[in-house]
């Protein structure tokens, strides 16, 4: 009779503290603190963003970029010099031209397989340790792309080096060399350009 009379009393008051129990509101604007401690620790986990992951370089990336980017400016002079050397032998012919025009033409083909050889291995080498670094990734090999493109032009410009017999500008393999080395440099300097504020994409 007595656990009767107990669970008489006791049962209403234990119905009203639950109904008068805070909810826990988790739509925008509810207010954090007044649920369990398992609804708080879930709100709050989605505010937690993941922390990017660092990309580390070795030193000689630094030292490969550095000579990568003193060579590229020596890359237009050396562009306008061979251009008007080249302009004068196809003009006058190998007899007719400047002296200086015949002297630097054959040098500074050379200079320029060199420079693009260099600036072909520090480059492809640094795309490739820099490959998993997403920051201008797209800019990066575009750049790369264009400049294997004049690659290949400034390989194929000897090939039509000699006229045809014709002499002067008559001769249609000079008229190529020209095209292929003028089409090159313009690769070459665009590829080049894109590489600088405020043209590169970060």
């Amino acid at each position: 009779m007595a656990l009767v009379l107990a669970l008489t009393v006791v049962a209403p008051a234990l119905g009203a503290q639950q109904r008068n129990a805070p909810v826990f509101d988790v739509r925008p604007g509810g207010t954090v603190g007044e649920g369990s401690a398992l609804s708080l620790a879930a709100a709050q986990g989605d505010t937690v963003r993941r922390r990017p992951v660092a990309i580390e370089y070795s030193d000689w990336y630094g030292r490969r970029l550095k000579i990568h980017q003193v060579a590229s400016w020596t890359m237009l002079p050396l562009f306008a010099v061979q251009y008007a050397a080249g302009q004068q032998l196809l003009d006058k012919g190998r007899f007719g031209a400047p002296t200086w025009a015949r002297d630097l033409h054959g040098p500074l083909a050379a200079a320029t397989g060199v420079l693009f050889g260099v600036n072909t291995l520090t480059g492809a080498w640094n795309l490739w340790d820099a490959r998993k670094d997403p920051s201008a990734r797209r800019w990066r090999t575009a750049h790369s792309v264009l400049m294997l493109v004049a690659d290949a032009g400034f390989a194929l410009t000897p090939a039509f080096a000699e006229d045809d017999g014709r002499g002067g500008n008559e001769s249609s393999r000079l008229r190529t060399h020209k095209t292929l080395a003028v089409s090159s440099m313009g690769v070459a300097a665009v590829s080049w350009l894109m590489m600088l504020p405020p043209f590169r994409r970060e």
